[in-house]
């Protein structure tokens, strides 16, 4: 009698490395006999682009490749594995199909352009085969179907969205973490590459990288904790600075998913109920309502944020040559002190606050006046936090080429450089 082979579905990983509140993992599990979980790096993240900049720089490189070792170990610890392939996901994903008699293929959603398009491309491609490609949304806080609008209805402004959203919305619970998955067999499964198999130019892979992050679930999952339960003392002694920071150090684990939203939101409530309410709780809250509404705006206006005029009908069109401005800007040689100081933190960790970002760029724009896209650009080379819905439509706000024009005209340098150093402690130390 011939075997029954059961039910198998791919599990393409993308931005989403983690298995707690994973709906697209746990659906998966529930509906196949047996998964095959894939990541694919595709070599179009790591070229040139027509800015001077590369897609992905080496430490956000190395962040990626620890996030997805992070993931291939947990698979293992439950007795399977992460089939780690590179090329392109709708030419190479489509030949899996075949290979391994594949039911049906699971993925998340994404909103910017360059990543609907791959996925576009390989539902063509699957459809040919008779097999569907299955969406799922699982990047943000409230999931669109739980707003109270319409996506074409979203508010542009920022303070309406979030007020509608907190009055009328509700953040749904996590999804539970798998504790058993019956996985595919596979002779080869891969071999995750270095930072220098995926970066073609030596000198960009051998930076000095000192960032104090490292990539994955685990990792993710114990900064959340120990950010939770921080004493209150710790963040008071750490002056000025940090509680603008405070937030934003969950945010590389947010970008690639080794984090969900919405465990930081019910892990956050969790500790409100033990230890009460924090001061600095609210910030983070505040940050991923920023993410949502980016991402939904990106899903309201489509490519309207990457172009150079934005929102703006009558833009000059906008120069893109490596002027010495813009690489004394990226190299944290301006000559403005605290502006140098993001850069070069920016350039040896990958991470700056957030109103070191509006600082730097609002350098850029208003008194460099080098064109945003470049600095946009170069932003995506290096933040380890790099997601395109935040990234692009926050430098298209500091530009004033934003979708909500209120907040386009509130970037001012010198009262951004009050708010990070409010006591010009920052100007004399370098002076001296």
């Amino acid at each position: 009698m011939a075997k029954n082979m059961g039910k198998k579905i791919l599990v393409w990983f993308r931005n989403d490395l983690r298995l707690h509140d994973n709906e697209m993992l746990v659906e998966a599990i529930a509906k196949a006999d047996e998964i095959l979980p894939v990541y694919v790096f595709d070599p179009r993240h790591f070229e040139q682009t027509q800015y001077h900049t590369y897609k992905t720089g080496a430490t956000r490189t190395k962040f990626l490749i620890e996030s997805v070792v992070s993931l291939q170990q947990s698979l293992q610890a439950m007795g399977g594995n992460l089939l780690v392939l590179q090329g392109h996901p709708e030419e190479v994903l489509p030949a899996l199909v075949v290979k391994h008699d594949i039911a049906e293929v699971y993925h998340h959603r994404e909103v910017a352009s360059e990543e609907t398009a791959v996925s576009i491309k390989l539902e063509d491609a699957l459809w040919k085969q008779k097999v569907n490609l299955k969406h799922f949304i699982g990047h943000t806080l409230y999931n669109k179907e739980d707003l109270p609008f319409p996506i074409k209805d979203i508010p542009d402004v920022f303070t309406q969205f979030k007020k509608k959203t907190e009055r009328d919305a509700v953040v749904k619970p996590c999804f539970p973490t798998p504790n058993a998955i019956s996985f595919s067999g596979i002779d080869d499964w891969g071999a995750i590459p270095e930072v220098k198999d995926l970066l073609q130019d030596e000198a960009v892979a051998v930076l000095k990288i000192q960032s104090e992050f490292i990539g994955g679930e685990k990792e993710a999952l114990t900064h959340l904790h120990d950010y939770l339960h921080a004493g209150e003392g710790m963040v008071l002694a750490n002056a000025t600075l940090k509680k603008h920071e405070i937030v934003s150090k969950l945010s590389a684990w947010l970008a690639l998913g080794c984090l969900s939203p919405r465990e930081v939101y019910w892990k956050m409530k969790d500790a409100e109920a033990t230890h009460g309410v924090r001061p600095f709780f609210h910030q983070i809250v505040l940050g991923l309502l920023w993410r949502d509404y980016y991402r939904f705006m990106f899903k309201k206006y489509g490519n309207t944020f990457f172009k150079p005029q934005g929102f703006k009908k009558d833009g000059a069109p906008l120069l893109l040559e490596n002027t010495s401005a813009l690489q004394n800007w990226k190299d944290g040689e301006t000559g403005q002190p605290l502006v140098d100081a993001c850069m070069q933190e920016l350039n040896t960790t990958g991470y700056i606050n957030q109103v070191a970002r509006q600082l730097v760029a609002t350098y850029l724009v208003k008194e460099l006046e080098v064109n945003w896209v470049l600095g946009a650009a170069y932003f995506e080379e290096q933040l380890l936090d790099y997601a395109p819905a935040s990234n692009w439509g926050n430098w298209a706000a500091v530009a004033g080429v934003g979708n909500d024009q209120k907040l386009s005209n509130s970037f001012d340098f010198e009262k951004l450089l009050k708010i990070l150093d409010p006591k010009g402690a920052f100007a004399q130390v370098v002076r001296a």
